[in-house]
């Protein structure tokens, strides 16, 4: 009989880790959604052999576990319990674990150096115990304690922020705590977040040249240290690092960007006849928001209007994960959209001889013509592309290109 185990938590559905500890062990894995007055005859009298805890329960789950590992004793949260064949319960954290890896990975040193922590709750608790270890000088930054949001300027000499907060996590993406610009000697920025990949505060870090990661690593390298405890057996490192590429490649969008007529629409068809993936058809959507092709809404309402529905619309699309996202031929020309598509998605930019494009049902390429639009479009398409492709003779082999970008940029 396969050992029951599962992760803890009071919102779960947006959670990877039955899809990461598949891959790992072979056990049952649940989500267990609790809320909090059912969480203490959960952890005592529940069927399992194993249990992860997050969000808000690591704290609560301390009082309520018969012993402690000296490291969920140190920090205060546990993020993994274990029942015993005798029935009583051992807490460990494995977050510890799991932030030590991110930062070996981050290739950031930090010891002797100023970290701001931004939030206090269960998984603060383990990046300042894991800190400390490293002989890093952390520092937390809460909303009403010592060192808070009111007065940042007593740290501009932080040298790394890590935000444990929830703050830009799906769906509220586009928040951050705050601005990098604060700290102008900043050498890496890590964020627990997974979801969006590159949540606000990343998006910074990305244009300000930090190094930054965010929280999918440690995500599964903790994952690997739980599955150890549940069944007692190591995991090679190299099957966890097999499950953290194939969860982040998984995981992205794949936003095609282009000159209208380029072949977007058909080279996202065969993706997602070659990849099970959903197609988000941004044109398709202005349509069936607007009643009206997109052609028509730029003749009837202008190219301002159809701007900002676009941008709208890719607002939405964007927060998706694991899509194929088809874009309008202009979208790089409004400056939000960079974000909205950096955030999640791997953008490919789909090259194709300005003088095989087609102009019928493109007013934009019909008034500017298409060799003036091409001018002045290439340098955005460029700076908003992770890769380029030029297309090719047949739909399946520019497709075909499109996945190999995406493997060789993920190898990399």
């Amino acid at each position: 009989m396969k050992l029951k185990c599962g992760l803890l938590g009071e919102k779960l559905s947006h959670s990877y880790s039955p899809r990461i500890h598949a891959e790992l062990g072979n056990y049952e894995y649940l989500l267990c959604e609790k809320a909090p007055e059912e969480v203490e005859d959960f952890i005592r009298h529940g069927d399992y052999a194993g249990m992860n805890v997050t969000i808000p329960y690591k704290k609560t789950v301390l009082k309520l576990v018969d012993e402690l590992s000296p490291t969920a004793r140190a920090t205060g949260s546990v993020n993994t319990v274990i029942r015993r064949k005798d029935q009583s319960l051992f807490g460990d954290n494995t977050d510890v674990y799991g932030f030590t890896r991110l930062v070996e990975k981050s290739g950031a040193n930090l010891k002797d150096k100023k970290v701001l922590v931004l939030g206090s709750g269960g998984s603060s608790l383990s990046v300042v115990h894991a800190l400390n270890q490293m002989g890093a000088r952390p520092v937390v930054i809460s909303r009403s304690g010592e060192n808070n949001y009111t007065n940042l300027s007593l740290h501009a000499d932080a040298r790394a922020v890590v935000n444990t907060t929830p703050l830009g996590m799906y769906p509220e993406n586009g928040r951050q705590a705050l601005s990098l610009r604060l700290f102008p000697h900043l050498e890496a920025v890590l964020d627990l977040i997974y979801n969006p990949a590159r949540t606000a505060l990343l998006l910074e870090a990305d244009e300000l040249g930090i190094p930054a990661e965010n929280g999918l690593y440690m995500l599964v390298m903790q994952a690997k240290k739980s599955s150890e405890l549940f069944t007692g057996m190591k995991i090679d490192d190299a099957k966890a690092e097999k499950v953290y590429s194939t969860l982040e490649s998984e995981m992205k969008n794949i936003a095609l960007i282009g000159m209208p007529g380029c072949g977007k629409s058909s080279v996202a068809e065969k993706l997602a006849l070659l990849t099970n993936r959903e197609i988000l058809d941004c044109d398709g959507e202005v349509e069936h928001r607007s009643g009206l092709s997109a052609e028509k809404y730029i003749l009837g309402r202008g190219e301002a209007e159809f701007r900002k529905l676009e941008t709208e619309i890719l607002r939405d699309f964007s927060k998706r994960s694991g899509c194929i996202l088809s874009t309008g031929g202009g979208c790089v020309t409004v400056e939000e959209n960079y974000r909205l598509l950096k955030q999640n998605s791997f953008t490919v930019w789909l090259k194709r001889d300005p003088a095989l494009l087609p102009t019928d049902g493109r007013p934009i390429s019909r008034a500017e013509g298409v060799k003036a639009l091409y001018a002045k479009r290439a340098p955005l398409y460029r700076r908003f592309a992770d890769a380029e492709i030029e297309v090719g003779e047949s739909t399946e082999e520019t497709a075909r290109a499109v996945l190999k970008a995406i493997e060789r940029k993920i190898d990399s």
